[in-house]
């Protein structure tokens, strides 16, 4: 399906989406798409993002090459990750171009902190786009944390990743090379909180008749 639409003035534009001549992904490794007119203006957009201003012709297609090297290292595999690719490339053009210019000497305190201020945010920048790609390609880290491990008598624990080919209980752990075994190792008993005691005797003394407490005293005279 052709797409015509008309901006301001008698220009047009016409958009074909499915041109075969575009669709042969000869670019493809540069910009991730089968398109090759997306692979080149992101190639052209990371060009772009170079600082130019004092290069003459021959290091203006050096590093322009430099650029079209950095999109083919990455290898992007479809359209976003060649857009974060691009990005990453311009973060980082950006930002060695403010550390450059924060040792530019005869300059001002505020303009070299300025400039090691914008170049501390596009290095930041950069970190968190390299952190979305590598997630978006499924290179984020995963950490798994084993607080408590019951393991009964007679029994084992496993501490991994237990993959079963083909389904049910006949898969054996020692298949598993990357996954760690706890062997139940019995302890000794421990003693309760109100432990049963055995009785103990105690040895005292046997009844004894008490004296009459109403008896004559000797050295008291009786009374009448």
């Amino acid at each position: 399906m052709t797409k015509t639409r008309k901006p301001k003035g008698n220009e047009s534009i016409t958009v074909d989406p499915n041109d075969p001549e575009d669709r042969k992904g000869k670019l493809k490794e540069f910009g991730g798409s089968l398109s090759d007119n997306w692979n080149s203006m992101l190639t052209n957009q990371v060009a772009g993002s170079l600082w130019m201003s004092n290069a003459d012709a021959a290091d203006r297609d050096r590093l322009a090459s430099s650029m079209v090297a950095g999109l083919r290292g990455i290898a992007p595999r479809d359209e976003l990750e060649g857009m974060m690719a691009a990005q990453l490339l311009a973060a980082h053009n950006a930002a060695m171009e403010c550390y450059r210019r924060a040792m530019i000497g005869e300059q001002t305190f505020e303009g070299r902190k300025e400039n090691l201020n914008q170049a501390n945010k596009l290095s930041r920048t950069w970190a968190t786009l390299l952190d979305a790609l590598n997630k978006h390609r499924g290179k984020g880290q995963q950490k798994v944390t084993v607080e408590h491990v019951h393991v009964h008598a007679g029994g084992q624990a496993v501490v991994g990743t237990v993959e079963r080919p083909g389904g049910g209980d006949h898969s054996k752990i020692e298949e598993q090379p990357h996954a760690k075994q706890i062997a139940h190792a019995p302890e000794p008993p421990l003693w309760g909180e109100d432990p049963v005691r055995e009785p103990v005797p105690v040895s005292r003394d046997g009844e004894r008749p008490l004296p009459n407490a109403r008896g004559k005293i000797s050295g008291r005279p009786d009374r009448e």
